[in-house]
């Protein structure tokens, strides 16, 4: 399989887009790409200092980039208010918004600061609080709204009898719910635009496999050393079966961006496995299928957002 592969990416000038989790890994090369065809990008960032470094990096092979960081923390639901309300109250319209960003298997369990189990408060509600907080901004853009998924979302169900995880911890049963829970939001999101009108297409991606740092040694995450998965993968990289970084933001970079990219839709790399190759429409994963549980995730999430705000 060739390492080089690549796409056709569209003018961007005039877009405005926002990528989550552009720091690093695959959201870096999101965020690149899209500045290179001459989009505007909010570089949302936890961590400003990586950020500006993102940004450089960015720069310094294209320096008529247009980039904004703003400060995220996924994991808390204060700050995505505070960003959405700022992006709200200067009423710039958003064309391309890719929820790229997630947390993988901290080996035990962790809450965010709002009581959330972190991947279902991270990949999954944030994420959704994230959407539906920019709605007034995604509708005036006509948005392609692109959520990034994963080969996760393929196993496993959404632990609806403990959504936090309190009850038996499973760090790869909760990646995977949270993973199925985003592949469900953004199917809602394409519905409700379908039958509202609002011009919106949402669909969803994911990236194959690729040597990336979401499974390699974060003792901020408690995980002192690199991860077996992570050392196999970058073997597999290394001999072309899996992707790169590069390719792997090839996927949401297509859903997000080609005109022939339809709502409703998952975008994968097409090689064996679909761990690595180039980026083409999917089968979608039965497990995001299900309007009736992604109305019931919806709802759920809408009123633990409300909940949270009205403390």
């Amino acid at each position: 399989m060739p390492k080089n592969i690549d796409i056709q990416v569209p003018s961007l000038n005039g877009k405005l887009a926002l990528v989550t989790g552009a720091s690093d890994g695959i959201g870096f090369h999101i965020a690149s790409r899209l500045a290179r065809a001459g989009a505007e990008v909010i570089m949302p960032v936890r961590n400003r200092e990586k950020g500006e470094k993102a940004a450089a990096r960015i720069r310094a092979s294209n320096p008529s980039a247009k980039l904004e960081l703003r400060d995220l923390d996924l994991s808390s639901l204060t700050s995505v208010a505070a960003l959405t309300g700022e992006l709200v109250a200067a009423r710039r319209p958003i064309n391309i918004l890719i929820n790229n960003a997630g947390v993988m298997t901290p080996p035990e369990r962790r809450a965010t600061s709002d009581g959330f189990e972190l991947q279902f408060g991270t990949n999954h509600l944030g994420h959704f609080a994230l959407t539906t907080g920019l709605l007034p901004l995604l509708k005036e853009g006509k948005a392609h709204v692109t959520t990034q998924i994963s080969v996760a979302a393929n196993q496993g169900a959404v632990n609806w009898d403990d959504l936090n995880w309190e009850r038996s911890y499973s760090n790869m049963g909760s990646y995977s719910s949270s993973k199925i829970a985003t592949g469900l939001l953004g199917m809602h999101l394409h519905r409700l635009s379908e039958a509202n009108g609002w011009g919106i297409t949402s669909n969803l991606s994911h990236p194959g496999v690729s040597p990336t740092n979401l499974l390699s040694a974060q003792p901020g995450m408690g995980r002192t050393s690199d991860t077996t998965e992570v050392k196999v993968i970058r073997v597999l990289s290394r001999i072309g079966i899996a992707g790169t970084p590069q390719s792997a933001a090839l996927p949401a970079i297509l859903a997000a961006t080609s005109p022939d990219a339809k709502g409703g839709r998952l975008y994968g790399p097409k090689g064996p496995g679909h761990i690595g190759g180039r980026p083409a429409e999917q089968k979608l994963y039965s497990r995001v299928t299900s309007e009736a549980d992604a109305r019931r995730l919806w709802e759920l999430s809408e009123q633990l957002v409300a909940e949270h705000a009205a403390r």
